[in-house]
């Protein structure tokens, strides 16, 4: 016995609405639910006018059932009596629940008293029963595939934004498009306004219950009229037009089929274009770059060749390192693209000519190449500009000392002043021709000098040749010439020597002291202000020792400077004293008193010039010392922590711990644990510039460059992302082949188990043997040692797993897992391989069949067709790629959807 209020369950779904009042609302339940019931009685030739009357003896609601269920019911009673009423609404509600539908607290006593709740609540089970629950689109039923079918239908349309079944439905759009997306000769949709919702409602309730047979359940003012219209009778006439349009359903499933295959199609395209664009791009860009690093022609100053390196230093680490980081990138992109063709059963994309990875790979080589290359030159220019200043300048001191001292020279051996000298003046003129004799040889090494810088100048290509060499030749030939008129004068001098015979000792004993030591001073004035160039602490400590050293002699040059000076003094004590007539300057020599004390002095003050020059330069070369162990201190740190973390990511590629979405996870900490350690190798590129600023050129505290660092670093970065790309696509193959993972722990761990030498890959023999482990039956023949099976091997292979290998179907595999015809099988192409054998994927039979129900079971589809089943933009895809049909039942526009078909999946052209 059913007695109480109404709570009723279909399948796992609550219901107690009635038993609250709310099927008594301003929108007309009852009057929805009696046009629904009427839909169904008046196939049985009968209609109800009152709901709660109608069905209180149970004979009209047996009916029903029986017309919506299409089953009988147990025979009615004809009495009149209260007993027999409740006896048929009994049979009623005990077929209500034979079909899955628990009944709670819904009695018989209650629908023959009329009571409207529970006769409303009853109504509203059977509809969900009969109307809604069977209702299955994409994997949801009942009210959310109701819902999603909706959505679904009018999703082309604009202004319909089905959301729920209560207020996306008041302006009557909603119910104008699904009428126009299944009959649109019904309705003219664009004619239709959205601020006009009671000629809209109106226009699909008639339309509806003229054309489409489903009676006029709903109110259009009351819909307008309610904030909020009863979800209920909303979904009651929806499922009716779900039920009248549900021939059409079978044609969206194709349809769905078909988007799909085509949303892969066109997504694989773009990835294609993508690839072709980028690997143009880094091409043409490594193109314009080896012509820049292959140029050698030197600059001629050191501040042109500083700015080249300081411009090949931009270069590496603003231009280059962003195409290191697309060049990693296209090859991952290479490799997802791959990857998402095999497991969507398309053929193995080949770029265009030229464009492969492998031409990437080439080119990147020849540009690394010459760049090593560009910088060794650099740094050996930068060397040899600063040993070419270095030399100019020490020609250009010596030359302008040299041409001081020849100055007026040419113009002294030329006199003819002992045509006549007397005795005395003879001999004074012979022993001062004698001086300057010993002058001139002294004078003979820095000649020699200078000729032997200006050659090493032009050894060493300087760009200011041609006038050092004039300059050079000038002194030469000056030199020569001196010799010449030397010897012609001494000649002339040794002729009339024997008529004297007079000279004065004192003098000659005084020139021929002071010319050596003036000689000495010149020399010292000469090294103290020389230039010097040196690049260790070594050198600085030797150019001290030596000046130490040379200030050590100045106690006894003194000495001798005041024995020279004494022997003026002698002279003109003798002067004085015998009254002697002289012309006041010694014959035999120009040089004074007066310059040797000047030139005395002179060397006095160069001293400490020099030592400070030299204190200031071992400064200096302390302070590049330590830039080279602060350097060197963190290379040393850097590079094998570098090198560990290499041999780390090794490590994880190859062992397993936990699920590929777990080691996934552990690469990506990993790979920011990478970049976080970038500061570190900004620091080391600070460093590195303060030392090429600082020309340093060796350092002996560590065996790492910044080069070394820089490659070491790319690797690093280049290989956690093409570890995880390797990660990501395994999870791509797992998912979509359908492969557990145990299956992957299993693959796994046998091809770590056989991996002795864990470098990652298996040679032949324990490729055999591993392949043998996971229940393959492979033969004994010996394998070439390469790691991978060649043609014969592979044939081999699959002829021990049962495979049928005949010529044509071993080409078809071949094409699968050898796409690039290299004539070896890696493992992963072989693990694929397998996988997809037993992988469910759409094949061209599927979506020509698809084709085939939108056509109506015609051997060829119109453009018309096409664009009412499919979305616009693949609709165009389609149109724009179908060839005409020529078949004998050909129509004027129709397109051959089989030859489209299987261009998609490569078996044609498309």
């Amino acid at each position: 016995r059913r007695t109480g209020h109404c709570r009723c369950s279909v399948g796992t779904s609550q219901c107690d609405p009635w038993s609250q009042g709310l099927f008594l609302g301003p929108l007309g339940i009852p009057e929805t639910f009696t046009a629904w019931c009427n839909s169904h009685l008046r196939k049985a030739g009968t209609q109800i006018e009152n709901i709660e009357e109608d069905f209180r003896d149970g004979l009209k609601l047996m009916l029903l059932l029986e017309v919506i269920s299409g089953e009988r019911l147990a025979k009615p009673e004809r009495g009149k009596m209260r007993v027999h009423k409740i006896s048929n609404v009994n049979k009623a509600l005990d077929f209500i629940a034979s079909k899955g539908v628990k009944l709670v607290s819904i009695g018989a006593e209650e629908i023959v008293d009329g009571n409207v709740k529970m006769t409303l609540g009853m109504i509203w089970t059977i509809i969900l029963r009969f109307a809604i629950q069977d209702i299955s689109v994409e994997e949801t039923s009942a009210k959310e595939g109701l819902l999603l079918w909706c959505q679904r239908k009018t999703a082309p349309y604009k202004n319909v934004n089905i959301q729920n079944f209560h207020i996306s439905w008041k302006d009557g759009l909603g119910f104008c498009a699904l009428i126009h997306r299944h009959r649109p000769e019904l309705i003219d949709y664009g004619k239709l306004r959205k601020d006009d919702p009671l000629t809209n409602l109106n226009t699909a309730f008639d339309v509806a219950e003229k054309y489409l047979d489903i009676p006029k359940m709903l109110d259009a003012e009351d819909i307008v009229g309610t904030a909020r219209p009863d979800e209920k009778a909303i979904m009651t006439y929806v499922s009716s037009f779900y039920h009248a349009f549900s021939g059409a359903q079978k044609a969206e499933t194709a349809a769905n089929r078909i988007c799909k295959v085509l949303a892969v199609n066109q997504e694989n395209e773009q990835l294609m274009e993508d690839y072709e664009k980028l690997a143009s791009d880094l091409l043409e860009w490594i193109r314009r770059t080896i012509p820049w690093l292959e140029n050698r022609v030197p600059e001629n100053t050191m501040h042109a060749m500083q700015q080249k390196l300081e411009d090949f230093r931009d270069y590496r680490r603003l231009h280059k390192p962003p195409k290191v980081q697309e060049k990693c990138q296209l090859e991952i992109n290479f490799n997802t693209l791959q990857t998402k063709l095999r497991l969507s059963n398309r053929p193995a994309f080949m770029p265009s000519e030229g464009r492969m990875v492998s031409d990437i790979n080439n080119a990147w080589g020849c540009l690394e190449q010459v760049e090593k290359g560009y910088e060794e030159w650099l740094l050996n220019e930068i060397r040899r500009l600063e040993r070419l200043d270095h030399l100019a300048e020490k020609f250009r001191q010596k030359a302008s000392i040299h041409e001081a001292w020849t100055d007026g020279k040419e113009a002294m051996l030329r006199q003819k002043d002992y045509e006549t000298a007397t005795l005395s003046e003879i001999k004074a003129l012979l022993k001062k021709h004698e001086a300057f004799e010993s002058d001139l040889a002294a004078h003979q090494d820095r000649v020699e000098q200078i000729a032997a810088i200006a050659q090493e100048l032009n050894e060493l290509d300087y760009y200011d040749s041609p006038s050092v060499n004039a300059r050079c030749q000038k002194i030469c030939d000056q030199w020569d010439n001196l010799g010449a008129l030397t010897q012609k004068r001494r000649e002339a001098l040794e002729r009339t020597e024997k008529l004297l015979e007079t000279i004065d000792q004192l003098y000659l004993e005084y020139a021929k002291r002071a010319a050596p030591f003036n000689n000495w001073m010149e020399g010292a004035m000469e090294d103290l202000q020389d230039t010097f160039i040196v690049h260790t602490i070594e050198e600085i400590q030797g150019l001290t020792t030596a000046h130490e050293q040379f200030k050590a002699t100045l106690p006894d040059a003194d000495k001798e400077r005041l024995a020279i000076l004494g022997i003026h003094n002698e002279v003109s004590k003798i002067v004085q004293t015998y009254h002697v007539n002289m012309a006041g300057t010694n014959p035999y020599t120009t040089i004074t008193p007066q310059e040797i004390n000047g030139k005395w002095d002179h060397v006095r003050q160069l001293v400490p010039r020099r030592d400070q020059a030299l204190t200031e330069e071992h400064a200096r070369q302390q302070h590049n010392e330590r830039l080279r162990k602060q350097f060197g201190a963190q290379a040393n740190v850097i590079g094998p922590w570098i090198q560990t973390k290499m041999e780390e990511i090794g490590r994880i590629s190859i062992e397993m711990h936990g699920t590929l979405e777990d080691q996934l996870s552990h690469l990506r900490q990993y790979e920011k644990s990478i970049v976080n350690y970038k500061p570190k190798i900004d620091q080391l590129e600070g460093d590195h510039q303060l030392i090429q600023e600082a020309l340093i050129f060796d350092n002996k505290h560590t065996n790492y460059t910044m080069e070394h660092i820089r490659v070491g670093w790319e690797q690093l970065l280049t290989t956690i992302a093409r570890t995880i790309n390797e990660v990501e696509n395994q999870i791509l193959t797992r998912d979509a082949k359908g492969i557990s993972q145990e299956q992957m722990n299993e693959f796994r761990a046998s091809f770590n188990h056989f991996d002795r030498d864990h470098s990652g890959t298996l040679g032949p023999e324990e490729f055999k043997a591993c392949l043998i482990s996971l229940g393959y039956d492979i033969g004994n023949d010996p394998q070439k040692k390469t790691g991978m099976m060649d043609t014969d091997d592979f044939r081999a292979c699959l002829i021990s797993m049962g495979y049928n290998m005949g010529e044509a179907e071993f080409a078809r595999i071949m094409s699968i897992v050898d796409p690039n015809r290299l004539g070896v099988v890696t493992f992963q192409a072989f693990i694929d391989f397998m996988s997809r054998e037993t992988a469910d994927t759409d094949t061209a039979d599927q979506v020509m069949a698809s084709f085939k129900i939108l056509a109506g079971d015609k051997n060829y589809i119109t453009v018309d067709e096409l664009r009412r089943e499919l979305p616009p933009d693949q609709a165009e895809y389609c149109i724009a790629r179908m060839a005409p049909y020529t078949g004998p039942d050909s129509v004027p526009g129709a397109l051959d959807y089989m030859s489209f078909s299987t261009a998609l999946y490569g078996e044609s052209d498309l």
